[in-house]
């Protein structure tokens, strides 16, 4: 992929957009830039700060600073404005985020734009969640002990896919449960207990 100027890509998974992408980029002129705290993901204005300290450090061969959160604040692209604007010799920025909606218009005119998400196709779930029991969850959980990681994040769409086909209502508390799941997972929490704790929600919820 040949990037010859600043530009935003929005795209399904910024993990997997960083794996295709930086071996393109050459290793010692690529800086990437975003929240340590992936569970947050949030892109800050000591991240726009440290986005704008390297890009006035000169380099002779073009250097490229990506610049990755699912959600940016206003205050930090602001403080990015004038950089974008006027962007020094040999430097390029890469935007990367999974939505366009926290961007700012002026963001926008700075930058080129590409629309890289795809429609996935979700798998059904197995089991009825308007009707499963303690026992169903033991045995899928059994099934799925040594889950790996990108199957237990499709496996939590999944099911909150399936729960919202059958109409399951969740509260603002049990959303976020879902919400944060799969980022717990990215963070290396067993995703066996991630998925114990979305079902029994579950079960819970139709116990009521």
């Amino acid at each position: 992929m040949q990037i010859n100027s600043n530009i935003i890509f929005v795209c399904n998974d910024i993990d997997e957009f960083l794996d295709s992408l930086v071996p393109t980029l050459p290793k010692h002129f690529t800086r990437i830039i975003r929240n340590e705290d992936k569970s947050k993901d949030e892109f800050l204005i000591a991240h726009s700060q440290l986005a704008i300290k390297e890009a006035y450090l000169a380099s002779n061969e073009t250097k490229y600073i990506l610049l990755c959160g699912t959600f940016f604040r206003k205050e930090a692209q602001n403080s990015l404005l004038k950089i974008l604007e006027e962007s020094p010799k040999n430097i390029l920025f890469i935007l990367i985020t999974t939505s366009k909606t926290s961007l700012l218009p002026t963001i926008m005119s700075r930058m080129s734009y590409r629309y890289l998400k795809t429609k996935k196709t979700i798998p059904d779930f197995p089991m009825d969640l308007n009707k499963i029991t303690i026992k169903e969850i033991y045995e899928f959980l059994k099934q799925n002990q040594r889950i790996s990681k990108p199957d237990a994040k499709n496996l939590i769409e999944t099911i909150f896919y399936k729960a919202t086909k059958q109409k399951i209502k969740f509260t603002e508390k049990e959303l976020e449960t879902f919400s944060n799941a799969s980022k717990l997972v990215e963070l290396n929490s067993r995703p066996v207990n991630i998925l114990s704790v979305i079902l029994l929600t579950i079960l819970h919820k139709r116990k009521k």
